[in-house]
């Protein structure tokens, strides 16, 4: 009798228990809001912050602070030969116009559509059926492994490797060769992080604690008066040499009359 009694009550929590399980399992998942933007450049450096403290951490293995300096060879070849050493540059020259004609076909691609259309609004990008999520993650990819196929060949050269060229610094000195060169041209970029490169090699020689004053004057000098950089000079010289010819151009009669 107590039985035929609990039975139902037993069923009815039962159905209860269930509907409040359907219910919960119908309610919208709230995601974390990916990061973007600033936000997301700070994370990034956050994170090379904290590899370049973990590989100075490493003493056994990659030497702490001071780094790995007794490199001599390059795929079995000794760097101190000068044969070797040029062959080295030749590798890095050759690599270098193998990125920039692979980065070069990726911007006149439709992928480089894409990635045009994502910076200027990624919403429309959504509407049109495609994951901006994605077509930026493919390009942070790329760029990554550009990136490392460049520090991999930048050690030979240099014959050191430490964990002060992992840091933020090496990151900043990157975009201001960036914003140097000019951000709208692929051949600019090259040339601004060769001319810092250059600049800075011989300016910490000359001036070894101010380099770093002349290289943040370089970075506001190139975004206050040459926002495209060296890259959009040669724009700016065809610009003057047509507006004479502009305003000295003969009129027409008929607009004359």
């Amino acid at each position: 009798m107590v039985e035929a009694v609990r039975e139902p009550a037993v069923r009815a929590r039962r159905h209860r228990a269930a509907a409040d399980g359907r219910r919960r399992a119908a309610r919208p998942v709230h995601l974390p809001a990916p990061v973007k933007g600033a936000y997301f450049a700070i994370l990034s450096q956050a994170l090379a912050a904290a590899l370049a403290i973990w590989l100075v951490g490493q003493q056994a293995t990659t030497g702490g602070t001071n780094g790995l300096t007794d490199i001599q060879g390059f795929f079995g070849y000794s760097l101190d030969d000068p044969v070797n050493q040029r062959l080295v540059y030749f590798v890095i020259a050759a690599a270098l116009l193998l990125l920039m004609a692979i980065a070069r076909q990726l911007i006149n691609s439709r992928y480089g559509e894409l990635l045009v259309a994502v910076r200027d609004s990624e919403e429309r990008v959504r509407f049109l059926g495609y994951d901006p999520a994605n077509v930026k993650l493919v390009a942070y990819v790329v760029a990554a492994g550009m990136a490392g196929l460049a520090g991999a060949l930048f050690v030979p050269a240099v014959g050191i490797i430490s964990p002060a060229l992992i840091g933020i610094v090496p990151s900043i000195e990157f975009v201001i060769g960036a914003a140097v060169g000019g951000r709208a041209s692929l051949v600019g970029a090259v040339l601004g992080a060769i001319a810092v490169a250059w600049a800075k090699t011989a300016l910490s020689e000359e001036f070894p604690a101010a380099w770093t004053y002349f290289q943040g004057l370089l970075f506001i000098v190139a975004l206050a008066f040459l926002p495209g950089g060296l890259a959009s000079l040669a724009v700016l010289v065809r610009r003057r040499k047509a507006s004479p010819a502009q305003k000295t151009a003969p009129v027409p009669l008929g607009e004359a009359a």
